[in-house]
């Protein structure tokens, strides 16, 4: 279970995770561009599923410099919509445009000090943590959000800016955790 989170300014825990598309990722293929946006994830979280079509908005949005790895964390064998052949398929039904990720053992989550389901974290070129909280101010209706605090960072971070909202609390379900 995490227990401390990254600060702001800390560089990103590397990682060897397995893709919904069977290739395995880490850290180094995601370099190439200037931004990289990891999100804890799962499938069967109503805060998740409502911020997916947002995740596919963005990484849609600023696909020449962001790279988004959603990583799926719970425990699936109390929560079996989770298992990796389910990621595939919701993957497929939703669409996903960004790699979607399976830490089966937790220790990434654990590593990152994630407790929720959305939890972002964006790093930066030298991926060091520029912002850490939630998508935006309101997960239930995308039309009246007043306050886009991932998109806001990812402009600022590409205009060469300091992140004005540098964290956020975050908003979702918690990691299922094994016990």
């Amino acid at each position: 279970m995490a227990t401390e989170k990254l600060k702001i300014g800390s560089k990103a825990p590397d990682f060897s995770l397995m893709g919904i598309d069977d290739k395995s990722y880490s850290l180094d293929l995601f370099k190439d561009k200037k931004l990289l946006c990891v999100i804890f994830s799962c499938n069967h979280c109503p805060y998740v599923k409502a911020y997916e079509g947002r995740m596919i908005d963005i990484q849609k949005e600023f696909q020449s410099d962001l790279y988004i790895a959603a990583i799926n964390s719970n425990d699936e064998v109390n929560y079996p919509e989770d298992s990796f052949d389910n990621m595939k398929k919701r993957a497929k039904q939703i669409g996903f445009n960004f790699a979607y990720l399976r830490d089966a053992d937790q220790k990434i989550a654990t590593a990152y000090g994630a407790t929720h389901t959305p939890e972002i974290f964006l790093f930066g070129e030298n991926r060091t943590l520029q912002f850490h909280g939630k998508i935006d101010d309101n997960w239930e209706y995308p039309n009246k959000v007043k306050e886009p605090y991932l998109k806001n960072a990812i402009k600022e971070l590409l205009d060469g800016k300091e992140v004005s909202t540098k964290e956020t609390f975050t908003i979702g379900c918690t990691i299922k955790w094994k016990y």
